[in-house]
């Protein structure tokens, strides 16, 4: 740990004897741009032992320092709980679902065997999309006889646009706030590989102030990759509930930019997998 100060700004705790979830590191990338700017000593993206832990290296020398001294006494997730308190800072913010799952029988403790698995762990098959209640709004232009409901829905429907201008938008706002566990977003067309978006962002809003068609506090999902985007919502356990999903268009797509009306029509489908309670 010593190791990585003068070398990176973030140290990411790993075992070696883990699983690790599809794109962790994606995932835990995004998380670190929203939480850049707020007041934090760990991040954990695991719920079981020292496994999973993030730290910003400036913080490493004086955790180092602490651990040597009490090494012998007792693990080091239960000396990272008391490095905590004695720094009085903010508890561990811990994410759900985990991206790390044990898989040895090994244990911080002399001639002892640790067997416990993380319930939480993220599953490659998030089985089907629930796609809540929602309004949809966007500044995309409608082809003739299109629907932009359709964008939404959960049948083989899509949403046509004939052109994406850099900044337009599709918006879904929930008509509950609903706790999202991952997002879908489909571009293209009826041709195999055609005409999906190149540079796009999905975005997941939440609302302090009621606003009824937008929310007013926005952090980055991910960037759309070929025109798709598949991803894991991880969420704190504060329960903060998504109230907006919101794709925009970074630029503005081929056809346009070649006036070429008679291409055929970006399609456009977006699904959420999402959880009330």
């Amino acid at each position: 740990m010593n190791f990585a100060t003068n070398h990176s700004d973030y140290f990411l705790m790993i075992e070696d004897d883990v699983k690790c979830a599809p794109r962790f590191v994606t995932q835990i990338v995004t998380i670190v741009s929203a939480w850049e700017n707020k007041s934090w000593l760990t991040l954990n993206f695991s719920q079981l032992g020292f496994t999973g832990k993030l730290f910003c290296t400036r913080d490493l020398p004086c955790l180092v320092h602490f651990l040597f001294l009490f090494y012998q006494e007792m693990p080091c997730d239960y000396l990272l709980a008391h490095f905590h308190d004695l720094l009085m800072k903010p508890t561990p913010i811990q994410f759900f679902p985990s991206l790390f799952q044990h898989i040895g029988n090994s244990s911080s403790f002399d001639g002892k065997f640790n067997s416990f698995k993380d319930k939480e762990i993220e599953e490659n098959d998030p089985g089907s999309p629930s796609n809540p209640a929602a309004s949809i709004y966007t500044s995309l232009k409608v082809a003739d006889g299109s629907v932009v409901m359709n964008a939404y829905s959960l049948d083989k429907n899509f949403f046509y646009t004939k052109s994406s201008e850099a900044g337009s938008h599709l918006t879904v706002v929930l008509d509950v706030p609903a706790k999202v566990f991952r997002v879908q977003v489909l571009t293209g067309s009826h041709l195999k590989d055609k005409n999906h978006l190149e540079e796009g962002r999905v975005e997941l809003g939440y609302d302090a102030t009621n606003r009824i068609n937008d929310c007013d506090d926005y952090i980055l999902l991910g960037l759309l990759e070929n025109g798709t985007l598949s991803k894991q919502v991880l969420s704190n356990e504060s329960g903060k509930k998504v109230k907006c999903v919101r794709f925009s268009v970074l630029l503005q797509d081929l056809y346009s930019r070649k006036n070429l009306s008679s291409e055929p029509c970006t399609q456009l489908m977006c699904s959420v997998w999402f959880s009330l309670a």
